[in-house]
């Protein structure tokens, strides 16, 4: 599996404090979200892996497992084998078309530890507190529940009680996070999947489309404020002809992410390299000791 076990109180304190040379920012998009695997993948081919991670609904869940120790290829299998748009999964006498609290046993598959202090890289996420109508960061404790919360879209899935609270997705207040790791980061790099798409009269045809542009138009503007903390925020084009809740074209998804990356490489690389942001073959899953020296060389002669 890709967690590991738990770490000492002091490992946890130290790494709560420590400064990382590269961060990533990992924003909400549904099924969009998968375009953040194919940017992990291009990095990791040139030996660069951020030490910390935010992220919010998909985006919390792709960071998740990354943070996890998950290689780019086993993010995807993730998405393919707990596609919970399945009837086992219909919510009964909750708000939401499925219940969230019924794919708590495939997570735990994924997530065996249950557990932020469990991961090899600090991950923080968001949620929505639906009662207090505001933010809430998650980073210690219990995983899987609060993975969930920060993923849960209104409307479609049940919002996720936690501690006798009730949250939904975390991009309802934020949908790029970047101000939970800026000030921990040396260089800060976002991904942004949420693309501002021009639409139709005709598609405004009902107060659900309006709802759903409303929403669009207000996370966007939020979204644009935070990019400033970002030393550079890829977002992959194409993206909009891909629906919230995509089921089958998977693959294209997180290529074109993965075209993004690589397309902008050699401004990332000039990044990197100034940040000291070159990992190790230990810290890129998939990545052998060969690759690494490769990309190392290759960083050397930028």
């Amino acid at each position: 599996m890709g967690a590991t076990s738990g770490k000492s109180r002091e490992a946890r304190a130290a790494q709560a404090t420590t400064r990382h040379a590269l961060g990533i920012v990992l924003s909400g998009g549904g099924s969009r979200g998968l375009a953040h695997i194919g940017v992990l993948r291009a990095l990791r081919d040139h030996g660069i892996a951020p030490g910390c991670v935010a992220g919010v609904s998909a985006g919390a869940l792709v960071g998740a497992l990354y943070a996890a120790g998950y290689p780019p290829e086993k993010m995807l299998e993730f998405f393919h084998k707990t596609d919970p748009f399945r009837l086992a999964n219909v919510a009964l006498s909750k708000p939401g078309i499925w219940d969230t609290a019924k794919f708590v046993p495939a997570f735990r598959a994924w997530f065996p530890d249950d557990s932020f202090d469990a991961l090899r890289h600090p991950l923080r996420i968001l949620a929505t507190d639906l009662q207090r109508g505001e933010g809430v960061v998650f980073d210690r404790g219990p995983l899987i529940l609060p993975l969930l919360a920060s993923s849960s879209v209104p409307m479609v899935f049940s919002p996720t009680e936690i501690d006798g609270r009730w949250y939904g997705d975390g991009g309802i207040v934020d949908n790029f996070p970047a101000r939970l790791i800026a000030e921990r980061c040396d260089l800060l790099l976002g991904v942004h999947v949420s693309p501002m798409r021009e639409v139709t009269s005709d598609q405004l045809g009902n107060s659900l489309n309006v709802l759903e542009r409303a929403l669009e138009v207000g996370m966007f503007a939020r979204a644009k404020e935070e990019f400033a903390r970002c030393k550079l925020v890829l977002r992959p084009s194409g993206l909009e002809k891909f629906s919230l809740f995509e089921t089958k074209r998977l693959a294209e998804i997180e290529a074109a992410g993965y075209a993004e990356a690589k397309a902008r490489m050699p401004q990332i690389e000039r990044l990197a390299k100034a940040a000291g942001a070159l990992a190790s073959a230990a810290a890129l899953p998939g990545m052998t000791a060969d690759g690494a020296a490769s990309a190392s060389q290759d960083l050397g002669q930028s």
